[in-house]
């Protein structure tokens, strides 16, 4: 049994890694803004990753793995601040690794493992990208996770055990509702039910590769049992737009004529958004043996019948 602390514990992708890990008989620890905040089985600790404190949390737990999923995750919310979403993004990231240097280099050594971007890479020149794409962020937010990806390289030289997983879009029903995709699936949900008239949306060419955040989670486990660190890009492989999700969660609550209902709006386009990103996952597919196991329109499905479930 290894002590195993993640940060964002009560986020979508920090509560499937706690149930993984909570299931292989670990002893977890996470940290959350609020402390009113609770994933079974596990140790919670109430910190803001604005400000310094992480250090001596890591220090006090001396945990064997370190998963980093904290972040202010949204481009768009990037935009509206960028000094918070650098701090918790990036600079609570060099403080995680100062002290896991520390630490190792006074014998206990610890695993790190980054949850790192897709948008590191901006717009990308190639399609489709791996771990060798160049990193040309086009937002505060793919700038911060920019800056740490390049920290966990940086510390990994100097002898931290240190992996990054460069992560792909990937939903469930635990994915909040400010994202498109929850967005898409709720307003499916609410007007099959008569409970919302319309949605309103922005870039329906836009495509990416979305992949089911249980499957990431399960990534990240991989990648901090691998034998030795190293950066894996972890994506489906296929790319969809955003105008097929909206078609397929409308199609899931038996309304086909979604254009009747759905409409754009200036209100939603972002600047500097990839009109495609799709990742070659090969390098974790041969050395960590991670696999995706739920297709496009199994996500799909699995969030439309979640939201319908929630409403009735």
């Amino acid at each position: 049994m290894s002590r195993i602390l993640i940060t964002g514990i009560t986020g979508q992708d920090g509560s499937y890694l706690a149930e993984q890990l909570l299931a292989e008989g670990h002893e977890v620890h996470g940290t959350a803004l609020r402390s009113d905040e609770a994933v079974p089985g596990a140790t919670l600790h109430s910190i803001d990753l604005s400000t310094p404190g992480i250090a001596e949390l890591i220090r006090a737990v001396e945990p064997h793995e370190v998963y980093n999923l904290a972040a202010i995750s949204s481009v768009f919310g990037s935009w509206q601040q960028p000094a918070v979403t650098a701090a918790i993004n990036g600079v609570a990231v060099a403080e995680m690794l100062a002290a896991l240097r520390e630490l190792a280099d006074s014998g206990h050594p610890v695993r790190f493992v980054q949850a790192s971007s897709a948008e590191i890479f901006g717009i990308p020149a190639e399609v489709p990208q791996n771990e060798r794409t160049a990193i040309r962020p086009t937002s505060p937010y793919g700038a911060s996770k920019a800056y740490a990806h390049s920290l966990v390289n940086v510390y990994r030289t100097a002898g931290v055990w240190a992996s990054a997983c460069i992560l792909y879009n990937h939903e469930s029903p635990r994915r909040p509702e400010q994202f498109v995709t929850r967005k898409i699936t709720a307003s499916a949900a609410r007007i099959a039910l008569g409970l919302q008239d319309r949605l309103e949306l922005g870039n329906l060419a836009a495509r990416r590769d979305w992949g089911w955040a249980p499957d990431y989670a399960d990534a990240l486990r991989r990648a901090a049992r691998a034998e030795t660190p190293d950066d894996y890009v972890i994506a489906t492989g296929v790319a969809h737009s955003v105008e097929e999700f909206v078609a397929a969660a409308f199609s899931r609550v038996g309304i086909d004529d979604w254009r009747s209902v759905v409409s754009v709006s200036d209100e939603f386009l972002r600047s500097g958004d990839a009109p495609q990103q799709l990742g070659d996952s090969s390098h974790a597919r041969e050395v960590l043996g991670w696999r995706p196991t739920v297709d496009f329109e199994g996500i799909v499905a699995a969030m439309v019948d979640a939201d319908l479930e929630a409403l009735r």
